[in-house]
């Protein structure tokens, strides 16, 4: 090679002083070249290359050892209570799953551990060999630079993720301080004017949702990698989503809040929806569960139910602590008084077991028609539940009463052939036999 006084003039020196340097750092690298491929080298080398594949070997036969016996043990700990998690009281893993989530970790453990090992011994070896030093200073460069890159990347991510933190601590602070003031306007500890008792409990649920999504959206900022490309189209796809079946489930969770906050029924009650009759098991946001009679669950849509007339036979003992009506029509015939109607459909309500004794039974004739009179016999229950058995009951003690003064039910009417010239009228009752 030659220097000129431009190569010189670029380190400030004479020609002849650079071109001694050049020289120095020659003689070192054919030096180093020397002493590195000559054999002691290569037999250093290898001594230490089979050193470190021995040690690496001793390494992975104990840890293949190590996660067999892992392996093992806890399949012998699957049917017992060691492994199972328990959160709150609650069981959230049996022993079984909890022993099959402990597996997949162990796995991913341990073929993670062997991955990682294994590559960082290849630069390690090929280090130890002159013609493969290059290589393994490339390898070593990728390595600390992604091992770097993350350190940095953590080290940045710091002030977010304690931002992220105090906004999560603040959000679970404020949805439980929620919590708790409508417990106690649940429990009647605190009032509200105009606010009901049974509203606390869907009310905190909604604030809580509500809270959440607040919290959600002022933290999603500070998430690391909030801008990237990955969280955009997750963002579009939930869209997309929420965009094919918002329709359908916004209109059944308004209808759901709609029936919260009108207070047509509430769980425990008893009620008539589209003619189903059972007791409220679930009043959700989508969907209202009730258990008929016949203990069968039938879910109706909450768009279905506030567009459907609503029968509640619990809200008259619950709210006005008055008992619940049940009324039953009979037709009887122009040719039987009635008073003598009206007497045997009362001494019909008043044999019957369940009939509350708090209002009295009445009888309204709310009919004259072509061949019969329309009676309606109302009573009241004591127990909404039992509005069936109490019911049939009384139309058992109907008939009964009528069978024993001999006299038709026509209902709802027949014909028959019968002689006209006798007269329909009932005969009038005889001084002090009138029937009242």
């Amino acid at each position: 090679m030659a220097i000129d006084d431009r190569i010189a003039a670029c380190f400030g020196q004479p020609r002849q002083a650079v071109a001694a340097d050049y020289q120095k750092s020659f003689r070192r690298a054919i030096v180093r070249y020397r002493q590195d491929n000559n054999l002691a080298s290569w037999l250093r080398g290898t001594a230490l290359a089979l050193l470190v594949l021995g040690i690496y070997i001793f390494w992975l036969r104990f840890q293949l050892r190590l996660n067999r016996s892992l392996k093992f043990w806890l399949a012998s700990q699957r049917n017992k209570q060691l492994l199972g998690l328990r959160l709150a009281g609650n069981q959230v893993l049996d022993p079984g799953q909890s022993s099959q989530v402990l597996q997949l970790a162990r796995r991913i453990v341990h073929w993670g551990l062997l991955s990682l090992i294994s590559y960082l011994l290849i630069p390690l070896l090929l280090g130890f060999f002159p013609p493969t030093q290059a290589v393994a200073e490339g390898l070593r460069g990728q390595i600390l630079g992604f091992v770097g890159g993350f350190i940095a990347n953590v080290l940045t991510a710091i002030p977010n993720l304690l931002t992220v933190a105090v906004i999560l601590v603040i959000t679970v602070l404020v949805i439980q301080g929620s919590n708790s003031w409508f417990r106690a306007l649940g429990r009647g500890n605190l009032r509200v004017p105009g606010f009901y008792p049974e509203w606390a409990l869907p009310t905190a649920r909604l604030l809580g949702i509500f809270i959440t999504l607040v919290g959600i959206a002022v933290a999603f900022p500070y998430l690391p990698g909030s801008d990237s490309r990955a969280f955009q189209g997750a963002g579009l796809l939930l869209g997309v989503l929420a965009a094919l079946g918002s329709s359908a489930v916004a209109t059944n969770i308004i209808s759901g809040l709609m029936l919260i906050y009108t207070r047509a029924f509430r769980e425990g009650d008893r009620v008539e929806i589209n003619g189903v009759v059972g007791v409220v098991q679930e009043r959700a946001l989508l969907v209202t569960r009730l258990q008929t009679p016949r203990n069968e669950l039938v879910s109706i849509p909450n768009a279905t139910v506030i567009g459907a007339s609503i029968v509640n036979f619990s809200f008259s003992r619950r709210e006005i602590q008055q008992p619940v009506a049940l009324a039953t029509t009979i037709t009887i015939g122009y040719d039987v008084a009635w008073r003598q109607v009206q007497a045997l459909m009362l001494a019909a309500a008043h044999s019957v077991d369940g009939i509350s004794k708090e209002v009295k039974p009445y009888v309204l004739q709310t009919s004259l028609n072509d061949f019969h009179i329309s009676y309606e016999l109302t009573v009241f229950i004591s127990e909404p539940g039992s509005y069936r058995e109490n019911l049939s009951g009384l139309l058992g003690a109907l008939q009964d009463q009528f069978a024993a003064a001999d006299l038709e039910i026509l209902s709802p009417g027949y014909h028959a052939i019968r002689n006209g010239n006798a007269s329909t009228v009932p005969k009038a009752p005889k001084d002090g036999a009138a029937i009242s």
